[in-house]
């Protein structure tokens, strides 16, 4: 498990925002059959009462040279491993240390090598979010997924501002330079909780 922050400019044009519902529901589910419905990382399996379910994230590959983000695997993660990859988010909304709690237990890192992980992590974020990214899903018309094309690649980053701009707080201050700026409410909007919890069964 690592902490895998997608830039800034990426954000809300991925492979739900590029395919149906069905396909994606359809995509959800092979992956976690795969996975033997356990998450590939901790291998805990889906607990209602804890509200851990098992959910898709998808796995990325950056080329500076040719600026392309490529889509090269989706992988079945618990809720609490998902949480940790997305850790900007886990800041957001209040899970940091329960974040990086899970971040040592699973990898077993001591806390001082697991906070230069997180810190390296948002070193590697914010000179990505630099970047305007074409996305490449080929991955997905490879295997007989209808992909709705993607925007251009110059379109995307102010798909992600207009995106956010409505969830902002109004009058709130920016937020620091480490934590991607998305929504700061205490409960998530329902879009973006819909997109974090997008395989979330049931």
């Amino acid at each position: 498990m690592f902490v895998d922050l997608v830039p800034s400019s990426c954000w809300f044009t991925n492979v739900r925002s590029c395919v149906t519902q069905q396909d994606w529901e359809r995509l959800r589910r092979m992956i976690t059959r795969r996975a033997g419905m356990c998450c590939e990382t901790c291998g805990a399996g889906e607990d209602r009462q804890a509200k851990r379910w098992l959910e898709a994230h998808e796995r990325w590959e950056y080329d500076g040279t040719r600026r392309v983000q490529t889509l090269k695997r989706l992988i079945c993660l618990c809720t609490d491993c998902h949480t940790v990859t997305h850790f900007g988010y886990a800041q957001v909304r209040g899970l940091e240390a329960q974040a990086f709690a899970h971040l040592v237990k699973v990898t077993r890192m001591r806390p001082d090598q697991a906070r230069r992980h997180v810190d390296a992590a948002f070193a590697l974020w914010e000179q990505r979010s630099a970047t305007i990214w074409s996305l490449d899903l080929s991955i997905l018309t490879g295997a007989g997924i209808t992909v709705t094309p993607p925007p251009d690649a110059r379109d995307r980053p102010a798909i992600a501002a207009a995106t956010l701009a409505p969830e902002e707080t109004a009058g709130a201050p920016p937020a620091p330079r480490d934590v991607p700026s998305v929504p700061r409410q205490g409960t998530p909007s329902a879009f973006v909780q819909n997109l974090f919890r997008g395989s979330r069964r049931g």
